[in-house]
Parts: structure tokens; sequence; C-alpha cells
């Protein structure tokens, strides 16, 4: 037994003295636990674990031991442009990417886009990524999002989608239908249909289910957006038996009592991205109703374009939004919250097992004796933040960041050890960025391109107020303070 540098592969691998999130059906916390990994399977799981001579020992003393995370709703195409729509509503998204500027995307942008993606992914320990691919104008921009993917030693879904097409058009396209079939059989990358429901009567989406059904695949879908999707798309799924548990239901924020109800009957699931609910508009994030209805709950990040890139920070923004929701809710009725529904526990579980179940990956999500071995340790010697550890789960939800993952571990594979990635090239995926940015710069034009960063700053109303001594109305807050005081 050796103290691991790097673990090889081809050696077990044990975790040693860690607190250890099993996340199993009764979260059981093992402490000063051990974590042993024979080729890409959870071995052992347990105190002072007997080991196989040529193991390879991580020290996880004084850090958490958890089952990898799992987003499953992002847009990875996007993240060439990290950060340049912080200040878009959902309106300024729609425009931009679906009106005018996301079909001059090319092959390689998406591919720079994914790749970039998928690296930030396993950097946050987030092991399996489903990858909310609507930029698939062709057959070549799949290829090359599936090229990106298959380079990056993590876990994916590719969840084809087209928004420069109706999902009738782009689904009895006979080269798509062709690419679906290969991808669908490829052992490296798992596969989904990406498209919306309107709730047009016609249903005209019934074709690309029908195409679903017919491959077996699963339909992930962006349900009960304010202006966009609604309760009458779910009816429609429902009432034409489309609604099935391999449907994940992204956001789901302003749908009714009984929306919910039929998507619980059938045993679908809910992609909350607390971030992007709450900044653009689709919806108060839901999770303070959805936990009513007893539906299943997974988290993820939406995209990069606007907001971080891990689950640390949809933990605790989603317990933030439905904290205060709850307690709103109680003050709207002369009422006192004195104990909170949802707890950190409830979002490390989303976080692990919830994708893990909506993605119908019994062997993901929990660490126990014969799952696969995707595995996080959260660890940061360095950090004044990571000690004392006194609630792991409140550790992870709250105090926990990407740089505190300390070693990550995809089917049995190391892929981040000692904070740093293991095998990834970060000056070529920065040129594929760079690339990407200085087309789409060039494409836009100087103007057009620093208008979409910077939206217009709506005026904002500022009220009078009468305990300020003076007689001096303004609509400026600073022009009133320079009439008194005589500041510039």
């Amino acid at each position: 037994m050796t103290t691991a540098a790097t673990p090889l592969a081809g050696r077990p691998i044990l975790l040693r003295g860690g607190t250890v999130l099993t996340m199993d059906d009764h979260h059981t916390i093992v402490d000063n636990g051990d974590v042993l990994i024979v080729d890409n399977q959870i071995a052992a799981v347990g105190q002072a674990l007997d080991v196989p001579e040529n193991t390879q020992v991580v020290d996880a003393t004084g850090g958490i031991v958890m089952p990898g995370m799992i987003d499953t709703h992002r847009h990875m195409w996007q993240t060439a442009m990290r950060a340049y729509g912080a200040d878009w509503t959902l309106t300024q998204y729609f425009v931009w990417y679906y009106l005018e500027h996301g079909k001059t995307f090319r092959p390689e942008d998406i591919h720079a886009g994914n790749l970039t993606s998928a690296w930030e992914s396993l950097e946050a320990g987030v092991t399996t990524t489903v990858d909310w691919s609507h930029g698939l104008q062709s057959v070549d921009h799949a290829e090359a999002a599936a090229d990106a993917l298959r380079a990056v030693p993590g876990r994916f879904v590719l969840a084809y989608g087209n928004i420069q097409a109706g999902p009738w058009e782009w689904t009895a396209d006979p080269s798509v239908r062709a690419f679906l079939e290969r991808l669908r059989d490829d052992s490296q990358l798992g596969l989904q249909l990406a498209f919306d429901v309107t709730g047009d009567p016609a249903f005209p989406e019934r074709a690309a289910f029908e195409v679903a059904r017919e491959l077996g695949l699963g339909v992930t879908t962006h349900a009960g957006v304010w202006g966009a999707t609604n309760d009458n798309g779910i009816k429609l799924m429902h009432e034409n038996e489309f609604m099935t548990p391999q449907n994940i239901y992204v956001h789901a924020a302003t749908l009714t009592t009984d929306s919910y109800q039929r998507i619980a009957a059938t045993g679908g699931s809910i992609s909350v991205s607390t971030e992007s609910e709450q900044s653009a508009g689709q919806g108060y994030p839901p999770t303070w109703q959805v936990r009513r209805h007893n539906i299943p709950v997974s988290l993820s990040m939406d995209t990069s374009v606007w907001w971080s890139g891990d689950l640390f920070s949809a933990m605790r923004t989603t317990l933030g939004a439905d904290r205060a929701r709850e307690h709103l809710e109680a003050h709207m009725k002369g009422a006192t919250v004195t104990h909170s529904h949802l707890r950190a526990e409830h979002v490390v579980d989303w976080a692990t097992r919830g994708g893990a179940k909506a993605l119908g990956r019994d062997d993901l999500g929990s660490l126990e004796p014969g799952k696969t071995a995707d595995v996080i340790l959260i660890k940061n010697d360095s950090s004044p933040v990571s000690f004392p550890l006194i609630n792991p789960y409140g550790q992870v939800a709250f105090q926990s960041q990407r740089g505190d993952v300390h070693t990550v571990i995809v089917d049995g594979r190391v892929v981040k050890f000692a904070h740093q990635l293991v095998g990834c090239d970060l000056p070529a995926v920065r040129r594929e960025v760079e690339a990407t940015v200085d087309h789409l710069r060039s494409t836009l034009g100087e103007e057009a391109w620093r208008s979409g960063m910077n939206p217009e700053l709506p005026k904002g109303e500022v009220f009078d107020n009468p305990y300020q001594y003076t007689d001096y109305k303004s609509d400026s807050t600073r022009e009133a303070r320079g009439t008194i005081f005589g500041e510039p």
C-alpha cells in the first residue's frame, strides 16, 4: 500500500480517513471512513478497511468524500461566452441566441464551448453533465459537440436540440436520425432529445415525441417558463401519453397544481436551476411547490453565459430561495416559520442521487459497494473555511467552493488530484475559446457586441422622502443632496 501522488490507472484506490457521505437510502455518514475503489467500482465503504497490497492511498483526513455531483441541464455550447450575459433578462437571452446571433455559431464554436464546459464541470466535482445542446443547427454541429465531450474524461449526456428549427423538422431530417441512431449505441455518451412544447393546440411536437419513443430516448424540456411554455404544453403531453419517467422538466416554475400532479403521476422529474430562475425570470424557483407533490428533483446550472458552473452555487441558492419563499408565505398570513422544511441534506441529495434518478442511472449517486466509482473528495488544508467540520451537509451546501474539490474520480479514473485537473491541456482549450470569441465579435461588429453585453438600463424611480429636511422634489437623490449640501 502506497500513499499516492496522482493515482495511476489499473491499481486500487483508497480514500482514507474522511467523513464519508454515502447518500445511500439511509444517508449513512461514516466518520473517519474509507472508500475503496477497484477497477471502476466501489469495492467497500467503512472504517479501517483491509485493502489489496498494491492499493494507492489518498489521504482524506479532514475532508468529505461523497458521490460525484450530477448536473441535469447545462447549455454547454454557450460557455465560450462566459459571463457575457451577466445583466440579461430571459427576453434578452431569447433575442440574442434564438432570433439574432445564435445562428453565427460554427461547429468549431460548439466544440470550443463544450470542451471548456466539460473540463469546468469536472473541476467543480460534477462528474455527470447533461449537455442541453440546442445549438445544433446541423449534424456537423452535433458531431463537434459529441467530439468535444468524448475528449474529456467525464460522464456526459448529449441532449440533442436545435433552436433554429421546430423539433418536428429536425427530427425528420434523415441525417439527424442517422446521427441519433449512431449515438444511441455509443458506450461513452448518453443521449436525450431536447425541445420545448409551446402549447399550440395542433401539438406539432408530436412528431418529435414519436421519434424519441421509437429510439427509446428520454425528452428533456423547458416547462413552466414565464411567457414561453405553460400548462397547455403539459396537458398536451399528458393527453397524448408522452409523459414518462424518462422525461425531465426543466425549471417548471410557473405551472399550476394540475401540471405538477400530472408530472408526479407519470414519474417524471424536475430539474431546478435556481440561479437562473431567480435572475432571468422563468418564474420563482419552484422547490417550495414541488416538494409538496413529492416530485423527484435534480439540480442544474443552465448556462455559464450568465451564472456559475458549479453545483455548490446551485445548492446554496436553492436553499435560500426555498426558505425565503417559505418565510414570505408565512409572513403574509401573519405567521412565523420556526423550522425550515428544506435542509442542507436535501439539496446534497438532489445534487447527487436526484440527478442519478433523473437519468435512470441506479449505479450512480451514492457510495455503496457495487456502484460505479464516480467519487469526489472535498478537502482544502490551506483554507481556514475547511475546519471545524461539524455538519458535513452544511459544509457542502454553504461553505464549500469549487476550489475546495481536491480529488475527482470518474468511472474509477482520477481526473482531478490535489486541486489540479489531470490530462487537461488548458492552454489549448483557451486558444479554442479565444478563436470563437474573435469570430463572434468580428461577425457581430463592435457596436452589436458591446450593446448585446450591456443592455440598456431602465430608468428607476426614486421616491420623495418626507424625512429629508427639504422641500426640493427631484427624480435624483444625488441632485437633492447637491442642492442641500452643495455636493457636485
